[in-house]
């Protein structure tokens, strides 16, 4: 197996401006930021302008544009800028370090786009060109593949990022393909390599127990962490030790659809917010973007069939293969990586659901994070009870999810 090297030639030269963007003050906080970065932007001919996105519930998007006299809307959109700010107390849940050289990683191999500065709490990054796409996007057949292909790339071509403080003393920042494993491996100073695992550890061990219910509630949910790493944590998989680098947030939101004409069908797609990437298993990666089929309105009715599951999951894997230059046998492969989805399918609504208790103690953002949650652990808990049986054990009728689920070939 060859090394995984993280090439850190650059020296992380990304430029920083010691300023906060204010949400009680949004306008004016948000021009100093743009000014700053971009002075020119300030001359008399200048008409800057910025557009509120509002798809996310974590952080705050905008777009800052300059409309400058003569420029056509292609130009404008080449030169705008996207202002992300993080939401109220998310450190609690993102390393924003590690976000920044995930992003820093992607731009190397053209997989994200000009990372052009980073502030107090966020970062100033290109703005991406083309349609966001919405739930109903991700079920046409132009839309999933060109996804499949995309992350096929990304876990075919990107190495597993080493954790920065794991390669001090380390010559040229090497770290070998063994070091990046899953979730009870430590690397050196007996620190444990960042994953979809440790990720999920470093969430329980944060909601909240300030009552017998919390209590009890954290309990039961790091029993059931611990057994799912028992179970999954150790599976064979694509990449280096079963991790490959995964967005792991792959919701519509996160994908931006390219066309040669608007409203025509997709050549190709790119993927934006990387503060949850991470190494992880590539069926968790693949589960994840199908869960979020269902949308931010859980609607169980448009989570993938097993047949569009399998068209997904062919393109993946023909591009997966073909960008490592590997000749397997791709009908076993695609096989066995449609089972693997299937065990991981549960893992989703878990991960989210923790990740939702915690937004609804922190979060300053209007939503029904608490809801959510439920909703989203709901969704675990109905895998379980029919993986374990004790669903038909016990005569209830299939739920939604689990049924749309289960049909097609």
């Amino acid at each position: 197996m060859s090394p995984l090297v993280w090439n850190d030639d650059a020296e992380h030269h990304i430029r920083f401006i010691p300023l906060s963007y204010d949400s009680h003050d949004s306008e004016a906080s948000a021009l100093k930021l743009i000014y700053t970065l971009m002075p020119q932007w300030a001359s008399e001919d200048s008409k800057v302008e910025l557009i509120r996105f509002t798809d996310g519930i974590t952080n705050t998007l905008l777009k800052a544009v300059n409309r400058r006299p003569g420029l056509s809307k292609e130009d404008v959109d080449r030169e705008a800028i996207l202002l992300r700010a993080y939401g109220n107390r998310t450190d609690l849940l993102i390393d924003r370090e590690r976000e920044a050289a995930n992003h820093e990683l992607l731009m190397k191999y053209k997989l994200a786009p000009e990372l052009l500065a980073r502030f107090e709490n966020g970062m100033l990054y290109r703005f991406v060109s083309g349609t966001v796409a919405l739930p109903a996007d991700l079920r046409r057949p132009d839309v999933l593949a060109a996804v499949a292909r995309r992350l096929a790339e990304w876990h075919a071509l990107v190495p597993c990022l080493p954790d920065a403080s794991l390669t001090n003393g380390h010559a040229n920042g090497k770290l070998n393909g063994s070091h990046c494993v899953k979730a009870a491996t430590t690397g050196p100073h007996g620190k444990l390599i960042p994953n979809v695992w440790t990720t999920l550890q470093k969430w329980v061990r944060v909601l909240p127990t300030a009552t017998d219910a919390q209590r009890k509630q954290q309990a039961q949910l790091q029993r059931e962490l611990d057994l799912m790493m028992e179970r999954l944590g150790q599976r064979p998989g694509l990449g280096h030790q079963g991790l490959v680098f995964s967005h792991c947030d792959l919701l519509c939101a996160n994908i931006i659809i390219h066309s040669d004409v608007e409203g025509g069908p997709a050549q190709s797609v790119s993927f934006i917010d990387y503060e949850y990437g991470t190494p992880s298993p590539a069926a968790f990666d693949l589960a994840n973007h199908f869960a979020e089929w269902a949308g931010y309105e859980c609607d169980y009715s448009a989570v993938p069939t097993r047949s569009q599951r399998r068209a997904f999951i062919t393109e993946y894997i023909q591009t997966y293969f073909r960008l490592r230059g590997e000749t397997p046998d791709i009908n076993q492969e695609i096989e066995k990586l449609m089972a693997e989805v299937d065990v991981f399918r549960g893992l989703p609504g878990f991960y989210w659901g923790i990740w939702s208790l915690i937004q609804a103690m922190i979060s300053e953002i209007d939503f029904d994070y608490a809801s959510y949650a439920e909703e989203r652990l709901g969704e675990y808990w109905a895998y379980k009870a029919e993986t374990d049986g004790s669903r038909a054990a016990s005569n209830k009728d299939m739920p939604l999810r689990e049924k749309t689920w289960s049909q097609g070939q």
